[in-house]
């Protein structure tokens, strides 16, 4: 009868090794925002970041400069592809739900997709960041060479 009890115990206690290592190795695989902004700091190190907010899988970060510029990055796995976005580069539409942005990036269109957020507030706001990498030509200024 003990052998019993012990066999289901060294059967219980691989079970539970085996389901706390899946969930170890789910969390390896999304960097948190920490993970980000040393990812982000290191691709361009002469920008200041002013805040970052996460998509709502966590795949996904964007982030607002110091100087009013944006940043974007996608994770891929165990680290991150950033990407400093150029003004005008970018086009932003909000989605059906509220609560995420359909953002086309014209110089990295692989990179386009649908990012949900936690709420329609920090859509709304990673919007106006876009919106503010976004500079319009009107024809009283001189094209730049």
């Amino acid at each position: 009868m003990t052998w019993i009890i012990v066999i289901v115990c060294v059967v219980l206690a691989g079970l539970f090794y085996i389901r706390m290592k899946a969930r170890a190795e789910e969390d390896r695989l999304l960097p948190d925002a920490g993970q980000a902004i040393l990812d982000f700091g290191r691709a361009f190190p002469e920008e200041a970041i002013r805040a970052i907010h996460s998509t709502r899988d966590d795949k996904a970060y964007f982030v607002r400069l110091h100087d009013g510029k944006a940043g974007f990055m996608a994770s891929h796995g165990t680290h991150l592809v950033c990407h400093l976005i150029e003004p005008g580069r970018v086009q932003v539409t909000m989605t059906d739900s509220g609560q995420g942005l359909a953002v086309h990036f014209l110089d990295f269109p692989h990179l386009d997709g649908r990012y949900e957020f936690r709420g329609a507030d920090i859509a709304a706001e990673v919007s106006l960041w876009l919106l503010g990498s976004f500079q319009p030509r009107s024809e009283f200024t001189t094209p730049e060479a």
